[in-house]
């Protein structure tokens, strides 16, 4: 049996059991609310985040914040996306809409150092189930034939709760958090105090604390300070 079948295999046995379809509803819903408040954020003209101008991703929401109609538009694209998440019918082209807008933020927060990047990562995985668990109906605009594919008709008749599969959720829970904590030696943080709050805990806490400085009280760009910061001198 190759690869492919127990894949098929795989997914026939998941669209059977109700847990699967369970976890499949609550990824959606999820997805679904984590739109919902920046779109209406955004569709009421308001700023989408407290943090101070001075943090790269502040910075960057401040800039998206001046671009008028635009970033009405924006959010009201997250509020159709979130509606048609919520309804049924309507989830798989929500799936498919949710997934480039989060992949682009998941991208956007690694890039700046967000301490929020945790979150936001979960919520992209639970997308990336929902295109998974749609794959029956999305497969029909892909350019394969049903037949190549190879995947029958399946039935609701399984109740058993699938321990390895939560145990890979659980496990990839805690790989995403504890991967965050340690993929950057140092973040800018959400606001100068917690920049500087991580300083005595740093490698060189004095080159730490010109890094704080220099992106909350210069304003310079991340990756100057970034650059500034990995030339700095360690203290002995």
């Amino acid at each position: 049996m190759n690869l492919f079948t127990r894949l098929v295999l795989f997914y026939l046995e998941a669209k059977g059991n109700k847990w699967f379809r369970y976890f499949a509803t609550f990824c959606r819903i999820g997805v679904a609310l984590a739109f919902i408040p920046s779109g209406f954020v955004k569709v009421s003209g308001e700023r989408f985040t407290a943090l101070p101008s001075n943090n790269p991703l502040g910075h960057y929401f401040d800039a998206l914040h001046l671009t008028g109609y635009y970033y009405t538009f924006i959010g009201a694209g997250q509020l159709i996306t979130a509606a048609l998440l919520l309804i049924p019918r309507t989830a798989v082209l929500g799936a498919l809409m949710a997934f480039p807008i989060m992949l682009n933020i998941t991208v956007l927060v690694y890039a700046l150092r967000f301490e929020g990047t945790r979150i936001v990562t979960l919520i992209l995985l639970a997308n990336t189930y929902l295109i998974c668990w749609y794959f029956d109906r999305i497969r029909y605009i892909l350019p394969f034939k049903k037949a190549d594919l190879g995947i029958p008709e399946y039935k609701a008749v399984s109740k058993k709760f699938p321990v390895k599969f939560f145990a890979m959720v659980i496990a990839m829970i805690a790989g995403v958090i504890i991967g965050n904590q340690y993929m950057y030696d140092i973040r800018p943080g959400n606001s100068p105090e917690e920049c500087t709050n991580g300083c005595p805990g740093n490698d060189n806490p004095e080159a730490c604390r010109q890094f704080c400085d220099c992106i909350y009280n210069q304003g310079k760009p991340l990756n100057v300070c970034l650059d500034a910061y990995e030339k700095a001198p360690k203290a002995r």
